[in-house]
């Protein structure tokens, strides 16, 4: 367990019947939440609408992290608004990330529960390729979880304001950069 805490998350997938439950490890940070909006994207488009997303592993998570989780359960709360009947609920979360759901005001766009996950040997590693996601994608990504959790709560854009003008400020140069080089 010493080596899960000092490093960057892991994500390991399981489907169960009709349901998805993504086991998230370590310390949740920017660099894997692109990972999980990308899964979770792929299996709704393949007909999947239950998540489970363990956190019985899960250390901490950034902003960057939280923003994209946050987007998947508004995402899913606009889609069930729309008729779509799909749920993401958050199994074991510890003190700290109940708490900072909770602070944040998101805690209300997941059932949050404690259940025992399936067996470890159902769980298969995400692949993550580093190389194949750019500073720009990552950038975007992060900008938009911050846009998500002012969007969602208010009390969000002090935390928040400065992190997201940064961001905006240097996607606008990468972007430019990237055009340069083309």
């Amino acid at each position: 367990m010493e080596s899960v805490t000092k490093t960057a998350s892991t994500l390991t997938v399981a489907i169960v019947e009709s349901s998805v439950w993504i086991k998230i490890s370590g310390r949740a940070t920017f660099t894997s939440s692109l990972d999980l909006k990308n899964l979770v994207t792929a299996l709704w488009q393949r007909g999947y609408r239950h998540f489970v997303l363990d956190l019985c592993e899960c250390i901490i998570m950034d902003s960057t992290f939280l923003g994209v989780l946050a987007g998947i359960g508004l995402n899913f709360a606009e889609s069930n608004e729309r008729g779509v009947s799909c749920s993401v609920e958050i199994a074991n979360p510890n003190s700290r990330i109940s708490d900072v759901l909770e602070n944040l005001g998101v805690a209300h766009l997941f059932k949050i529960i404690h259940a025992n996950n399936p067996d470890a040997e159902t769980f298969a590693p995400l692949a993550h390729d580093a190389a194949a996601v750019s500073r720009v994608e990552v950038t975007r990504n992060c900008l938009e979880a911050h846009k998500i959790l002012m969007k969602i709560n208010p009390a969000n854009v002090g935390k928040f304001k400065d992190v997201a003008q940064f961001l905006a400020e240097d996607l606008k140069k990468l972007e430019q950069a990237k055009q340069a080089q083309s």
